[in-house]
């Protein structure tokens, strides 16, 4: 009997070789299932008083968020913008991070309807995108954004904006409550979920800066980073928030030079 020839002689790794690699998810299913998760996470979280109410937007508005979580770049982005939570006009309203109505409906081009939370607080009523009030922190936000990039088709090529933590606390009175003054094992708890999806949101889209929005967030993409060991540059920018004295005075102007010194905008 003749023995094959080499060539006719199963190669294992040239075989390996030839498979195709595997596809990797688009950065927007990937956030889509990170998405989905952290929502069933936080839902199993118990809040004492003096927090009262808390909305979960990935919950009674996730069709809105789906729609936000889509227009992610499939190949990952030059710029990913972190918030701390969403506010009761913003996210909390929209299901988008800092999602300021106009910038929602009339420029991102959102059309879902937004459900209830299930205990809703009778001064904070979700209205969805028919809400008439105004969310300052995301006109702001937003709104550097739609003069620098004109149409949402630019910005989301080279950018996208989440949020850490996807729940709104609010007290008796119906004052929000941020997740900075939540008790310590609260938050501790709290956070292990967020840090996870946060750590998901970046290995779905591999930004090449990270910008936090307010030191809470910039500290939160630090610790984050630093413990997968992912390096990744991280800058802060002003909070846009009303509540701050200095964003009340060219908040665009500002936060734009801060991006420019810190190499993500030229």
């Amino acid at each position: 009997m003749t023995a094959p020839r080499a060539a006719d002689t199963p190669n294992p790794q040239s075989a390996r070789q030839r498979q195709p690699a595997p596809q990797r998810q688009p950065a927007s299913r990937r956030l889509i299932t990170a998405a989905r998760r952290l929502s069933r996470d936080v839902a199993s979280i118990d809040f004492d008083p003096p927090v009262t109410h808390v909305y979960n937007p990935l919950r009674y508005a996730w069709d809105a968020h789906h729609q936000y979580l889509r227009h992610a770049p499939a190949n990952g982005t030059d710029v990913l913008f972190l918030g701390m939570n969403p506010g009761p006009w913003g996210m909390a309203q929209t299901g988008v991070p800092f999602g300021e109505i106009a910038a929602v409906r009339d420029w991102i081009g959102i059309t879902a309807e937004i459900g209830k939370p299930e205990h809703e607080h009778p001064k904070r009523p979700i209205e969805g995108l028919r809400c008439r009030r105004s969310e300052v922190s995301g006109r702001r936000l937003w709104g550097l954004f739609r003069d620098r990039y004109h149409s949402p088709d630019a910005f989301f090529a080279r950018n996208f904006v989440a949020n850490y933590c996807p729940l709104v606390f609010m007290e008796t009175s119906g004052k929000n409550r941020t997740p900075d003054k939540l008790p310590r094992d609260e938050r501790e708890t709290l956070d292990a979920a967020c840090d996870r999806h946060l750590l998901a949101v970046l290995k779905a889209l591999k930004p090449t800066f990270a910008v936090g929005v307010g030191a809470y967030a910039e500290a939160c993409l630090r610790r984050v980073t630093t413990a997968s060991n992912a390096s990744i540059p991280i800058c802060r920018v002003l909070h846009p928030s009303p509540a701050s004295p200095a964003a009340n005075r060219d908040w665009a102007g500002q936060a734009t030079r801060q991006l420019v010194d810190a190499g993500v905008w030229e």
